[in-house]
């Protein structure tokens, strides 16, 4: 909110210097040679800030003769507001030329108003301001791709003609329209906002008291941390009790901890030892950078979802299914470890197959199990694995010398057949991808009891698979939980396809809002954060790979080019 008093000063004296721009000859003169300077020499520097947008900018005030675009006064106020408030999206209002902006305005209100260069300059800059926050809500500010070579969830935002409608959106002031209807429009961000802002709230008021560490606080103990532990926990809303100066650790507070404890994917066991005490202690501007983050990654997916999707969050260790935007089921999840992390991509189930084989994967194979063969070849026996040439025949492993494995490449596959102990337990959710990863059943249960769960080899374990597998063939007559395991027991591979193929996103959270509206935050297992966040602190600039369908169809490098706001986000059908 740093600008708010001097954008609402500037609102009264907005009407007589944008009037005094209409109709007036010098100020489109001024901004045709702006227009074609940057046509010509692919850069236009006003102030001490660059016109980012090469494409859209440019067509836009051909197709309006040059004529200025920002004449109704009230739309300006809106601009300004929104960039006043954009902090509550976790962008920055720097990266839209709001100095420049105040600074023209002041020095408009100071001149002559037929100051045709201060005019010009004011409206190109408020159209590539806005053109710039479009395309951070609708794609995001970091590009994905530099952080992940197989990012697979590339979007654009339309044709180059769909922009040129933005100025009806200018003309009607319906930018605070326009604006919503550009951030994603899901549960998941809307609620990561109002966690930001409640975050944000605590950082004005001076954030927490940090607690100091030392002996474990229990139960019924009295301990003078006691008082700012209290304080500590009403500011994020964990203890909702009247406050105290009592340094009794009593029922209530125990409860605030677990609550917190939980939130923070901590055993909720209401002990204060230096682990949760160093979480508390966490200062509430790392909140505040972690939950942005996870703006920044819900512009890059959660844009035109379909109905129905499943999500599998890696950090969180969850899997969710929605339906109608709304969550319908969830399951504990186990996800790869930090050496064989899950990836990221998006895709879509197509078919489950009950009682799977499990053919080893390469690396599984030359990492994992060719080195315990080489030990003991009664590990076959034991995990019931079959060696087979690659068409798929037996092979007899009497006649393999298993001395030669790992330090030599090993000429057959390996595979276990299905039953209870197979690894990929009873039941598997195919997609197709590149990275031969699904979701599956396990053996390894009792892993689910973890708070953090990265035990899988790259694979999503869920917990609950069976309940999955009757919401995804939605069939009670044919394909009942009954008559799931039924098949299941007959230990007989079964393959059945989906009534429709349902899209699945495995993607990675470091913080959400659950469906009671806690706000949880999860250790960042793969180290993620820190580049997401480097990145939103950087300056402005588009991303390399194409924005526009048109570049997408041709080919073309988008690189310095700027997307246009889709046309029926301005209200335009």
């Amino acid at each position: 909110m740093f600008y708010r008093i001097v954008i609402l000063v500037a609102v009264i004296f907005l009407a007589p210097v944008t009037s005094a721009t209409i109709d007036n000859p010098q100020v489109r003169a001024q901004i045709q040679a702006y227009v074609e300077r940057l046509d010509t020499a692919q850069a236009l520097q006003l102030r001490d800030t660059f016109v980012a947008s090469q494409i859209v900018l440019p067509a836009l005030y051909r197709q309006r003769q040059y004529e200025p675009v920002w004449q109704n006064v009230r739309s300006i106020h809106q601009l300004l507001e929104i960039l006043d408030e954009i902090d509550a999206d976790g962008l920055d209002a720097n990266d839209y030329h709001v100095r420049e902006l105040l600074d023209l305005q002041h020095e408009l209100w100071h001149s002559d108003s037929d100051n045709a260069v201060l005019q010009a300059e004011y409206d190109l800059l408020l159209t590539d301001s806005l053109i710039r926050l479009g395309y951070h809500l609708l794609i995001g500010k970091v590009d994905p791709v530099e952080l992940d070579s197989q990012w697979n969830m590339e979007n654009t935002v339309g044709s180059l003609e769909m922009v040129l409608n933005l100025a009806a959106a200018i003309d009607v002031s319906d930018i605070d329209s326009l604006i919503d209807k550009l951030r994603p429009r899901s549960n998941i961000y809307t609620n990561l906002k109002k966690a930001l802002a409640r975050y944000q709230d605590i950082a004005a008021d001076g954030g927490w008291p940090g607690i100091d560490r030392g002996a474990t606080i229990r139960p019924g103990m009295s301990d003078p941390r006691v008082v700012d532990l209290r304080r500590r926990l009403q500011m994020t809303g964990d203890y909702t009790a009247a406050d105290s100066p009592s340094m009794l650790y009593d029922r209530d507070l125990v409860d605030a901890v677990r609550l917190f404890q939980f939130r923070h994917g901590l055993d909720d066991d209401g002990l204060v030892g230096n682990k949760t005490i160093r979480i508390m202690n966490i200062p509430v501007q790392d909140k505040i950078e972690k939950l942005r983050v996870n703006l920044e990654r819900a512009r890059w997916v959660l844009h035109d979802l379909p109905q129905e999707f499943i999500l599998a969050d890696i950090a969180g260790f969850t899997v969710r299914y929605y339906r109608q935007g709304q969550e319908i089921w969830s399951a504990r999840a186990q996800v790869g470890q930090p050496y064989r992390k899950t990836p990221i991509f998006r895709s879509r189930i197509r078919y489950l197959v009950m009682n799977p084989t499990w053919t080893v994967p390469r690396t599984i194979l030359e990492e994992d199990i060719l080195p315990k063969l080489h030990q003991n070849t009664d590990y076959l026996h034991k995990k019931r694995l079959q060696v087979l040439d690659f068409n798929g025949k037996p092979v007899d492993e009497s006649m393999i010398d298993w001395a030669l494995y790992p330090d030599k490449a090993f000429p057959y596959m390996l595979r276990q057949q299905p039953g209870p102990d197979n690894a990929l337990g009873r039941i598997k959710f195919m997609f197709p991808n590149e990275h031969s990863v699904y979701l599956h059943d396990t053996p390894y249960r009792s892993l689910f009891h973890n708070n953090e769960r990265a035990f899988s080899s790259g694979c999503i374990r869920i917990e609950k698979p069976y309940e999955l597998a009757e919401l995804l063939l939605r069939d009670q007559d044919r394909w009942s939980k009954g008559a799931i395991l039924d098949t299941i027991d007959s230990l007989e591979s079964h393959s059945v396809s989906l009534p429709e193929p349902v899209t699945v996103i495995l993607f990675y959270w470091t913080a959400g809002v659950d469906s009671n509206g806690h706000i949880l935050f999860r250790r960042d297992i793969y180290e993620r954060d820190e580049a997401i966040a480097k990145g939103l602190s950087s300056r402005f600039r588009f991303r390399d790979k194409p924005i526009l369908d048109d570049d997408m169809q041709s080919g073309k490098s988008s690189k310095r080019r700027i997307p246009p706001l889709l046309s029926h986000a301005a209200g335009i059908n």
